[in-house]
Formats: C-alpha cells, sequence, structure tokens
C-alpha cells in the first residue's frame, strides 16, 4: 500500500479515538500502551478528548506505574503483570540503552544491565511493603543497593539510586505510584506480580505501537521503547505490512490495513494535553512538519498541549488554574477559522470538567 501523510494522520486519529466512538475509559485502544501522566491531570483531559460522557479516570480496572522509559503511565490494572514481562530488557545491551546516562555509569563499574535491573526490582519489590512517599523509599532502595548504584545529589546533599533506573524497575517490582498526592506515594498493587526473570519479548508492545502510531519504522519503535534499533530488530513482530509513505518504508499490522484504507475524514477539533498518546509518536516529523512548531510542542521542560483541527495540529495550548475556573491561552500556528475558535471554546469545557472546575475562559494569543 502506497499512502501519504494526510492518509496516516487520519488513520492516527480514528485509532487513538478521537472521534469520540468509544464509551467506557478502559476500552480506549490508547491504553494498549497507556496514558502518560504529565500532571495537571492529564490523563483525564486525554481521555476527555476521547470519551463522549468525558472523564473516566475513576474506573477501579486503571491504575497508574512506572512503565515506558520510567514515565508514570494510566493502564489496565489487569495487563500490568503482562506488561511488566514485555517491558523486561531482552539483554545487557538492551537494559544499558534504556538506563540512558546511568547505563554508562553502570558499564563503567562492570556492572551488566540486566543485573541493574534485577537488584534495583527486587529491593525497591522488598521496601515497598506498604504505601510510602518516593522518598522514603529512594533512601531504602539507596540503602539496600552497592554504593556503584547511587550518586551524590548536590541539590539535596544526599546520595540517591538512580533516578531512570529507581522509576525504570517500578514496573517489575509491582507498584503503584500515586501522583495525585503530595507528596508523591508509592504503594503494592494488590496481588503483585513477581519480578521477571527474562523478558516475554516485546513484539506485542510494538504491534500496539503500530497499531496506534503506525505505519511507522524500527526505528521509531526502539526510540518509543527507548532502546537501541538492533534491539528493536531482534523483538519485531510477525503479522506486519510493507507501507509506503511519502516514498518512506513504513510498516502497519495486516489487521489494520483496512482501516488505515478507510479512515474517516478528521473534521473534528481536540484539545490534547501535553504527552498525549497522539503525541508520543516518534516521527514528529509526520505529526508537524515545520521544525520550528515542533520546538514549541516539544520542548525540553514544560511541553504545551496541541490543538488538533481538521487532521492537523493547528497550535498550542496552556491554562492557568484557579478553585473555580481555568484560562486556556491558545497560540495558533496559522489564522483560525471561526468554527474552530468556537469549536475550541467548547472543547475547553471538556478540559475544565476533566479538571474539575466549573468553567473555562478561553484566550487567543
Amino acid at each position: 500500500m502506497d499512502v501519504d501523510r494526510t492518509r496516516v494522520l487520519a488513520y492516527r486519529i480514528a485509532a487513538h479515538g478521537l472521534h469520540r466512538d468509544t464509551e467506557r475509559g478502559a476500552d480506549l485502544r490508547v491504553l494498549d500502551l497507556g496514558i502518560q501522566d504529565a500532571g495537571a491531570s492529564s490523563p483525564r483531559v486525554a481521555m476527555a478528548a476521547r470519551l463522549p460522557g468525558g472523564a473516566d479516570l475513576d474506573d477501579p480496572a486503571l491504575g497508574t506505574v512506572w512503565t515506558f522509559r520510567g514515565a508514570p503511565h494510566v493502564v489496565r490494572r489487569a495487563e500490568v503483570a503482562g506488561m511488566a514481562a514485555r517491558l523486561w530488557p531482552r539483554s545487557d545491551a538492551d537494559a544499558i540503552a534504556r538506563l540512558s546516562g546511568a547505563g554508562v555509569v553502570f558499564k563503567k563499574a562492570g556492572i551488566p544491565g540486566l543485573t541493574a535491573f534485577t537488584a534495583g526490582a527486587e529491593a525497591m519489590r522488598a521496601v515497598v511493603d506498604r504505601e510510602k512517599t518516593r522518598g522514603e523509599v529512594s533512601t531504602e532502595v539507596t540503602a539496600r543497593l552497592p554504593a556503584e548504584y547511587s550518586y551524590d545529589c548536590r541539590t539535596c546533599q544526599a546520595t540517591h539510586v538512580y533516578g531512570s533506573l529507581f522509576q525504570l524497575v517500578g514496573l517489575a517490582a509491582g507498584v503503584e505510584v500515586h501522583g495525585q498526592s503530595r507528596p508523591t506515594t508509592l504503594s503494592p498493587l494488590p496481588g503483585r506480580h513477581r519480578v521477571p526473570k527474562k523478558t516475554a519479548g516485546a513484539g506485542p508492545l510494538i504491534t500496539a505501537y503500530l497499531q496506534l502510531h503506525g505505519p511507522a519504522g524500527k526505528a521509531e519503535a526502539a526510540a518509543f521503547l527507548e532502546t537501541i534499533r538492533a534491539e528493536a530488530a531482534a523483538m519485531w513482530p510477525d503479522g506486519l505490512s510493507e507501507v509506503t509513505v511519502d516514498g518512506r518504508t513504513a510498516y502497519l499490522p495486516e489487521d489494520a490495513l483496512a482501516a488505515l484504507r478507510d479512515a474517516p475524514d478528521p473534521r473534528l477539533v481536540r484539545l490534547l494535553p501535553p504527552f498525549d498518546p497522539l503525541l508520543q509518536a516518534r516521527d514528529r516529523d509526520l505529526l508537524v512538519p515545520d521544525a520550528g512548531r515542533r520546538k514549541e510542542l516539544w520542548r525540553p521542560i514544560g511541553n504545551p498541549g496541541a490543538v488538533l483541527a481538521d487532521g492537523e495540529i493547528v497550535g498550542a495550548w496552556r491554562t492557568k488554574a484557579t478553585a473555580r475556573k481555568i484560562t486556556i491561552t491558545v497560540t495558533p500556528f496559522q489564522r483560525l477559522i471561526k468554527t474552530v475558535t468556537a469549536a475550541i471554546e467548547a472543547e475547553a469545557e471538556h478540559v475544565a470538567r476533566a479538571r474539575g472546575v466549573a468553567d473555562a475562559v478561553v484566550g487567543f494569543a
């Protein structure tokens, strides 16, 4: 199949449930990979963009755990054990890649990546035997591990286990994250699984990535998993079809080809929060071709939300909140027609309800 960027975006918008054709939050396909929690009720806002009835985050079928790249994600509780086994590193090289800067330290110290993962996960599982603050857990985990697993933090004048290891092993340790509390607390998942001995294979997760963010290639899947391309290639699933996107070779699950071909025109407007699932695709140049606009949306710190209108990201938005209302400031990337600005104002009410306030005020920069 040979398709263009417009067709791909129409497919992704439909696959992400942004037509609001799913009734129950736990049934959203984006939960196959989870919804990243970036604060400010971002998972609720992401679900409000997809559900006709608004956010459904209080469903007991859902919980928050550290998953991809060590970031907190809302996922289906029933799938946590399977996800932990699939996200367990395939090899020492895979583990070192996922640990990023800390991986270099472990490698220089002669500590194999899988050894670091296992020691960290076992320590955290032992420490989190009841609900504790993140600081308490960090202190106790640091004390349980060899000195090579920690560093001296100048900011708080203390010694900490490396943050990337700490959060990457939380899933394997069966730890739930309560980010809405201050400070953040951690607790053992009910009936939690044991620390994996080996990976169950990330193939199903790659398939889920391609279902949501495809057609895409091995480089994008590797970047999403935060591993090297050779590891993604070794875990590459079966059942994929080759698709050409504006001259580039990409892949899509065979059972999604009809959905790609027949995706409805995305005549809709949505306010997507920072780190919304749609924005997690690693081919950002396809989502937003203009490099300057990409820099506005994906920043080192403090991403804004994105305005989606008729199949394109047409602006960024930020909020200021009080107890009774939120003020949304939209920075358009282009001149917006009146029907779009009116739809943005309507969507702002969805954002307000998701964040638990009564009213929303919209301004355009």
